[in-house]
């Protein structure tokens, strides 16, 4: 049987400030992938962000209920390793966007499938057990792979370029929200929503990054990685404060019960 520690909610509340840093966390583990890949070999060091990716895993797991703080840190971590894995996967084994997009996504599919018959449901809201905290960052990682695929298809493949890849995902990342509207499961239309973050905010901070060759501004990787990081840092202390005040709540109505 569950401990009450383990019906604790381990994820945070579905607000605008979750969906922001959200996105920051997609554009600086973009830009701060490539970065490192292409500018020192990509080997050891997406093998170094294995480590990095482990450590913050195990921060995070340990935490046994929603620490905005280690949350966030290991959100981080799955955006930069998650891209670095799609990126070696195109530039070091040559797979092509097409083929490693159809490939993550059916990896995705995969676990949605098994989430689903195992738990019953995959619910963000339902992520209360250690086991179903496994299942939502597979899930988590297998997005940020899949939006970076997606997202370098779109640009290089397609030839959309950067920015408008931007505007084709801004207006596809919309949808899910009309359509719940219209009575889309809410379920579904987080995780359409989820996954469009990765390859939306990917796209403006590579158009804000790269060099005019390629379409974008040439603000450089480093400086955009600098600017997101610290705007994820603030986001995540506003969001501290609050947690910290809503526990400060809870234990007062509680004493007071």
């Amino acid at each position: 049987m569950a401990s009450p520690l383990d019906r604790l909610q381990r994820v945070p509340q579905l607000t605008l400030l979750f969906w922001v840093v959200k996105l920051l966390s997609t554009g600086v583990g973009e830009t701060t992938s490539d970065y490192f890949v292409k500018t020192l070999d990509p080997v050891p060091v997406v093998l170094v962000a294995a480590v990095l990716f482990a450590i913050c895993f195990v921060i995070q797991f340990t935490a046994r209920r929603y620490v905005p703080w280690r949350y966030w840190l290991f959100v981080c971590m799955v955006a930069v390793f998650g891209t670095m894995v799609a990126d070696v996967t195109h530039i070091v084994i040559g797979v092509p966007y097409l083929l490693s997009t159809i490939a993550f996504a059916a990896v995705l599919v995969v676990i949605f499938i098994v989430w689903r018959i195992t738990e019953g449901t995959v619910s963000v809201h339902s992520v209360t057990t250690g086991r179903r905290e496994l299942f939502y960052w597979a899930t988590v990682l297998a997005t940020f792979a899949l939006g970076t695929a997606v997202g370098d298809l779109t640009a290089t493949t397609f030839t959309l370029g950067y920015l408008g890849s931007g505007i084709v995902f801004a207006i596809l990342i919309a949808m899910p929200g009309i359509a719940y509207r219209f009575h889309l499961p809410a379920t579904i239309a987080f995780w359409w929503a989820y996954v469009l973050t990765r390859p939306l905010g990917a796209s403006f901070a590579d158009w804000l990054a790269v060099d005019h060759s390629r379409g974008g501004l040439a603000l450089g990787t480093l400086p955009i990685s600098a600017a997101g990081a610290a705007l994820i840092i603030a986001g995540v202390a506003v969001m501290q404060t609050r947690q910290r005040r809503l526990q400060r709540l809870t234990a007062s109505t509680s004493e007071v019960s």
